[in-house]
């Protein structure tokens, strides 16, 4: 015969009560004005929120008598969430793609693109690709790669200098 088991997970995915999931009477509650209601049953604080067509949610559990609010918990939910990304970093990673023979506005174009890439806070990455017999010149790769560099050293900084991989001349540019 098997044995039942005890549900181990929370009863919502947030910590938050609301509700009637808030068990423990009397509680300390704050109107959705914000002003101390003091403290109440929690039939009386329900009946509260429903007038006021809202929800109860627990904000402090820890404390004694626990302190509910009377607020939209839908709204709540999204700032919290909204707050909770708002700290995630934006930086992405860009390329430009250059060669040896690229001519001079081809390469001032490229540079006006890579500016508004830092602009925007995106990292940079400049490559000098090599076909043929361009491997033996790799100085004038050089050359087109270290003049994107100097123009761009008013916004940006490099993050790693021009190393040559194979084919390819590869320097990273981070933004200011």
């Amino acid at each position: 015969m098997a044995l039942a088991r005890k549900n181990t997970q929370p009863e919502s995915r947030d910590s938050v009560r609301i509700n009637n999931n808030i068990r423990i009477t009397p509680i300390r509650v704050v109107s959705e004005e914000g002003e101390q209601l003091g403290i109440i049953s929690t039939d009386d604080a329900l009946q509260r929120a429903r007038d006021a067509g809202l929800d109860l949610v627990e904000v402090a559990p820890g404390e004694r008598p626990p302190v509910c609010r009377i607020m939209d918990y839908g709204k709540y939910k999204y700032d919290k969430n909204k707050k909770k990304n708002t700290g995630q970093s934006h930086t992405k990673t860009k390329e430009i793609r250059l060669r040896p023979k690229t001519g001079g506005e081809d390469i001032r174009t490229k540079i006006r693109q890579a500016e508004k890439f830092l602009e925007h806070k995106d990292k940079v990455q400049v490559s000098v690709l090599f076909r043929g017999r361009e491997m033996a010149h790799i100085e004038e790769g050089r050359k087109v790669m270290e003049m994107v560099i100097e123009t761009l050293s008013a916004i940006g900084k490099v993050e790693t200098s021009p190393q040559q991989h194979g084919r390819r001349m590869i320097c990273m540019i981070a933004p200011k």
